[in-house]
């Protein structure tokens, strides 16, 4: 699967700790991320990660591209729900491009959890 990761400054921790729980199953995917969560992923965690723009210079925007593309088939995008984005109305562009076009997407780590354990059970197959 292709999978894309974004994080919210404020929830860049959360990220590369989800993803270091599960790197045995994201470690057999293709991954992709906008800037500095791609940087972080691949220093910290030691995942080979295609890195776009900062989600603020546009790196939502490219991920939603690919969305509406067919090329990506799941979005984990911590979003922090309380402060002001002032890139917020690509993070609203991103959320609708994946239900347009029905690519499942994880705005919170509870929701990212199912999904990487249906992906885990997939693979345990």
């Amino acid at each position: 699967m292709k999978i894309a990761f974004i994080a919210h400054d404020n929830k860049k921790d959360d990220v590369i700790d989800f993803v270091k729980r599960y790197k045995d199953v994201f470690e057999k995917h293709e991954l992709y991320a906008t800037g500095t969560t791609g940087r972080l992923l691949n220093e910290i965690v030691g995942l080979k990660v295609q890195r776009f723009l900062s989600g603020p210079l546009g790196g939502d925007q490219q991920i939603g591209a690919k969305v509406a593309l067919g090329e990506l088939d799941l979005v984990v995008f911590l979003r922090d729900p309380l402060t002001v984005q002032p890139h917020e109305p690509d993070v609203n562009a991103l959320l609708r491009i994946c239900d347009v076009h029905h690519v499942p997407l994880a705005t919170n780590v509870g929701t990212a959890e199912i999904f990487v354990k249906a992906l885990k059970s997939h693979i345990d197959d």
